[in-house]
């Protein structure tokens, strides 16, 4: 209870600090706009630390490399058409008596740029006030009776603590927006027994994102309405669940008093519990009875509607930090998880699945240093077990020859896997099965910590570990190791053998030194993780960025991206509309939108105000910025250019731009680049999927590609002003005007067709005989995605499987690139910053190829790939700042 008492005491402190730094950063913003003199990238530098220095505060409470990846997670969790994600956080009751603490922690979440739609009751206070009127509480089945004396008492109770939680975030510094109708659709529960109850029936999330796009927090009431305007009540827990059933976030966290759910016996707190595994065993326990068998019922119906990778965390509000950014967490995690299985062969898992989880989540074949066929060709050498969940989310190879020492040579996790902790699960199943195992890991792991909590011993030389568990004696370790040497079965580079060691690393008696050591107590139900290797950035320092045009969607993605990289920071954004107003949805610092002038963008790259430039402007509109950059670079005291990305189509045509799709024309070229033109989001597609199939391309017979887009892509149109008074944009195709269809249009001579032929010719044997493609394209009812088919006659006969493969070996270790067997669907790609192939077909006469690939037209389309390119030519990791899968 002590160590509690003291985390909980720590993590509130850190919370404090964070607010008090935001305050005070707030406060030295307010002062430099004072003096006149003072340019606006002054104030900007002023508050983009802001972030930074509250991110720092939270070390105190978990590793940096936990809480860093935890906040990358939940930042990636949203999307500018769905930016409420991130978690729906209910708050009891008796939560509210403790609003300073409540409304540190929310700040605290505000100030690292995340989102929750935060519910709350009011049950003591309702009842408090009701008594005092001489108004007796009633339940029947638990239900409150509500009568029309009771629900006028309950909607003043909720206005006045809505009111008094919004007015202490704002007190902190911390916009909210109280919202308590129009949210929540509902029918009596049962009139005659309830009297006005409500069964909530529809929920409209549009007040909650509109307040999320306006960076206020939405805090909503448990209140709901009829269709005819009747005012009914809810509980607030089942209003909770509903919400989130309807925004399908990554969190549902209920706050009470008592920080999580106990052991009816002991009394200890259960950290874990996963309901796919113990859900039946849990409801037979004799403690599990009344309040808990319901909650844990209840939590179980939410789950089955969401998506695996969304939890329940039950937690109090002064440790509501360390339960989401620390791998521990605080309170009780409730998720759905999977039961787990051990195979003995690749077969029995899934050849096809197995191979791609090998190629998309493998360090060394990422890195190009191993082969998925490598990696399968050594595990046939000897008897193994895979050790996995049902939708390998994770996956642990165990070679075990016959009398041998087993080693654990492969833990790799997916994303869902991270977050819902199912890699504890297998390492504990390994256990198991074996009393000592030994494996690896490099010292740029992410989750280094993770391997020396499961440890009794470890070894580390030239960035690489040799841990173990189950050997306590160190010549038995020697002993181990060497028939591991002799017998090839680790990498040499992670054993204690060769050159001597160092003479301080040395012990007496032994040729190498050992780092035994006594093992970290893990707590039952450790959150740990192993996820793969990334690499490292070649530059980590920060640089400053221009958006021209951000009023579009794809500017606003790209926005959002940005708020999430490392290094680069947006200092100017520029649209003629928007002038003056705000920007909304980058969270490093305020920014307000200018109208740049050609004069105002010439002096600036003059001065070297910022290091690079995006166009995010129509085609034909951006030349003379660009001009104007060419002119200020000339007269630039450093003598260097900065870096242009163009997102139209005006230079990617042009010899002297470099045309920027790194997966198939090269990176280097990139990265010594200062004029790279985006690619289009169908010819992006479209390349990618004739690529690995040129050099079969029936002569005289192009390929033919078939698209269909989301109507984003079909851009935006201006609005009418809104309420006060600010420009909006609608889009250019509603879906509505697409009556659940699709709209062909551009049926020939696409601006597409000549971009995707131009650069795929580049990559033939014989160029002099350029690559003719015909592409057809057309605009859906959904909002984002492209689903992209090829059709592509051959010049000899092959079959799928030789087609899958042409894929796999071009793009193998490609990060952003996911080869599946089935066709891909729009779920495979709608908000991914991927590219999708699949659907490999080939005519029954064996002469006409099938493929089907697809994309986010914001993201991989447009914003994801232009922040690949901003990061290779600004020298910084291609992957920074991006969400790899």
């Amino acid at each position: 209870m002590l160590a509690a008492s003291r985390v909980s005491a720590l993590t509130s402190h850190v919370a404090r600090q964070a607010v008090q730094v935001a305050g005070q950063r707030q406060a030295a913003l307010v002062a430099v706009r004072r003096r006149g003199n003072v340019s606006v990238r002054s104030i900007q530098s002023v508050a983009q630390t802001d972030r930074d220095t509250i991110t720092r505060l939270l070390y105190s409470i978990g590793t940096k490399r936990e809480v860093e990846r935890h906040l990358r997670i939940f930042s990636s969790s949203s999307h500018p058409s769905q930016p409420a994600k991130f978690a729906v956080i209910k708050v009891g009751g008796a939560v509210l008596d403790q609003i300073d603490e409540l409304a540190l922690s929310l700040s605290f979440l505000y100030r690292v740029g995340l989102y929750p739609v935060v519910l709350h009751g009011a049950g003591p206070q309702l009842n408090g006030i009701i008594e005092s009127e001489g108004v007796i509480p009633d339940y029947i089945d638990g239900i409150r009776v509500t009568d029309a004396k009771t629900l006028q008492i309950a909607r003043r109770v909720f206005l006045e603590q809505n009111l008094k939680l919004v007015g202490a975030l704002e007190k902190l510094g911390t916009r909210a927006r109280p919202i308590t109708s129009g949210v929540f659709t509902a029918d009596y529960l049962d009139k005659e027994k309830y009297r006005l109850v409500g069964n909530i029936t529809r929920v409209d999330k549009r007040p909650i994102e509109a307040s999320i796009r306006a960076g206020a927090l939405p805090i909503l009431t448990s209140l709901a309405e009829t269709p005819d305007g009747q005012i009914l009540n809810v509980n607030a827990d089942i209003a909770a669940g509903e919400l989130a059933k309807e925004l399908e976030p990554m969190k549902i966290v209920f706050l009470n008093e008592k920080g999580g759910m106990f052991h009816g016996i002991t009394g200890e707190k259960l950290d874990v519990i996963n309901l796919d595994e113990e859900y039946e065993q849990l409801m037979k326990e004799p403690w599990v009875k009344y309040g808990t068998k319901l909650k844990l019922r209840e939590f179980k119906e939410l789950l089955d509607h969401l998506p695996r990778s969304s939890s329940v965390a039950v937690i109090s509000a002064d440790n509501l930090q360390r339960e989401l950014f620390t791998d521990s967490g605080a309170g009780t995690l409730i998720r759905r998880g999977y039961r787990l299985f051990k195979h003995n062969s690749i077969d029995s898992v899934g050849a096809d699945r197995f191979r791609q989880v090998i190629h998309d989540r493998d360090p060394e074949v990422q890195s190009g240093v191993s082969s998925v066929t490598s990696v399968l060709s050594d595990l046939q050498k000897t008897p193994y077990t895979i050790y996995g969940d049902e939708p390998l989310d994770a996956v642990a190879i165990v070679t075990r020859p016959e009398g041998e020492v087993p080693i654990m040579t492969k833990l790799l996790a997916s994303r869902s896997g991270v977050l819902n902790n199912v890699v504890d699960n297998v390492f504990n199943a390994v256990k198991k099965d074996h009393r000592k195992l030994f494996w690896t890991a490099k010292v740029d792991d992410d989750n280094r910590s993770w391997h020396f909590e499961r440890a009794d011993g470890s070894f580390t030389r030239a960035g690489k570990s040799l841990f173990w568990y189950g050997v306590q004696d160190i010549a038995e370790v020697q002993k181990i190791v060497k028939d591991f040497e002799a017998k090839g079965r680790l990498e040499r580079a992670y054993l204690p053998v060769g050159p001597s060691a160092p003479p301080e690393r040395a012990f007496p008696g032994a040729t190498r030194s050992y780092s035994t050591l006594a093992r970290r107590q893990v707590p039952s139900g450790s959150r740990g993780y192993a996820t793969a290797v990334t690499s490292q950035p070649t530059s980590t320092e920060p640089k400053r960025l221009a958006l021209i045009g951000a009023r579009g969607y794809t500017g606003q993605a790209l926005t959002t991206l940005l708020s999430g990289h490392p290094y680069i920071d947006l200092t100017h954004v520029s649209s003629r509309q928007l002038a003056g107003y705000p920007l909304q949805g980058y969270t490093k610092s305020s920014i307000t939108h200018t109208n740049l002038s050609v004069e105002d963008v010439e002096r600036m790259e003059k001065d070297g105000e910022v290091d690079a430039w995006v166009m995010a402007l129509p085609n034909g509109v951006c030349k003379p910025f660009v001009d104007a950059i060419d002119r200020g670079a000339k007269v630039r005291s450093s003598g260097e250019s900065s870096v242009i990305v163009d997102l139209s189509a005006d230079y990617r045509f042009e010899s002297g731009w470099k045309y920027g799709l790194p997966e198939l024309y090269g990176r280097d070229a990139i990265r010594k680049s200062k004029r790279i033109s985006n690619p289009g989001c169908y010819a992006t597609s479209t390349q990618l999927l004739i690529a690995p199939l040129l050099k079969y391309v029936k002569p005289a017979c192009g390929p033919t590609v078939f698209g269909i887009s989301g109507y984003s892509g079909a851009g935006t149109v201006a609005g009418t002003n809104d309420a006060d008074g600010k420009p909006t944009t609608v889009p250019k195709v509603t879906p509505e005007s697409l009556a659940g269809g699709f709209r062909p249009y551009a049926l020939t001579d696409h601006i597409h067709e000549r971009e995707a032929g131009r650069h795929l010719t580049s990559l033939l044997a014989d160029p002099t005989n350029p690559i003719k493609v015909a592409f057809i394209p057309s605009v859906g009812p959904w909002f984002s995605g492209i689903i992209s088919t090829l059709s592509v006659p051959l010049s000899e006969k092959v079959t799928a499987r030789d087609v899958k493969a042409l894929y796999e070996d071009k793009y193998d270790g490609e990060k952003l690139i996911h080869i599946k067997t089935g066709v891909p669907e729009l779920l495979d790609i709608e908000n991914k910053h991927s590219w999708t192939v699949g659907g490999f077909q080939v005519h029954s006469e064996g002469d006409r190829a099938v493929v089907v690939g697809g994309l986010d037209n914001l993201l991989k389309g447009a914003a994801t790939q232009c922040l690949q390119n901003l990061n290779l030519a600004l020298g910084y990791d291609e992957y920074d700042g991006i969400s790899v899968d």
